[in-house]
């Protein structure tokens, strides 16, 4: 793994490295994870003005909380992940979504990047004023949880989604 790595809000200076990031995981055919790399970035400043939007709570769907966006860097400005830090939890969030939701491209998988994405995200999240996250992911997905175990999460009762996926929860705190 590269050792330079910083998470970094969403900006214009980083639309050639977020869009090589965005078009691997759509040829991947895999679910973009967390779901705000799924909005289209055709209009770039568009999509940066929504994530700014979302941040600060502005014309949010109903039922939905402030959220905060950061790309995860490595190197020479090559996008490798993408965190989505929620600032309150709804019951929804509280049951299958949690806090943070992250997800590292394809390529640049089992180096690392993971365990220090949610490591810089808790860091965000506590200045945020969160205390205390939920981070959740499938029941299938051993890599994520031993990510989540590693960055202190305590396990939490699983929950079922009505099609049958279990989603573990696990806790973690904020602060020191």
């Amino acid at each position: 793994m590269e050792t330079k790595v910083a998470l970094v809000k969403p900006t214009l200076a980083l639309k050639d490295a977020y869009l090589s990031f965005y078009q691997e995981w759509a040829e991947s055919g895999e679910d973009m994870v967390p779901w705000v790399i799924s909005k289209e970035p055709a209009d770039f400043q568009g999509m940066l003005q929504f994530l700014e939007a979302n941040e600060s709570g502005e014309n949010l769907p109903k039922g939905w909380v402030p959220d905060s966006t950061f790309w995860l860097v490595a190197g020479d400005e090559r996008i490798v992940g993408a965190v989505n830090i929620r600032h309150a939890l709804t019951e929804k969030l509280l049951n299958s979504g949690g806090h943070i939701g992250y997800g590292i491209r394809p390529s640049d998988r089992r180096k690392g990047y993971a365990g220090k994405l949610l490591g810089l995200a808790l860091v965000e999240a506590r200045k945020l004023g969160i205390r205390k996250v939920l981070v959740v992911c499938d029941e299938s997905n051993l890599a994520s949880e031993r990510t989540i175990l590693r960055n202190g999460g305590v396990p939490d009762t699983p929950y079922t989604e009505e099609n049958g996926n279990v989603i573990k929860r696990f806790w973690i705190s904020c602060f020191s």
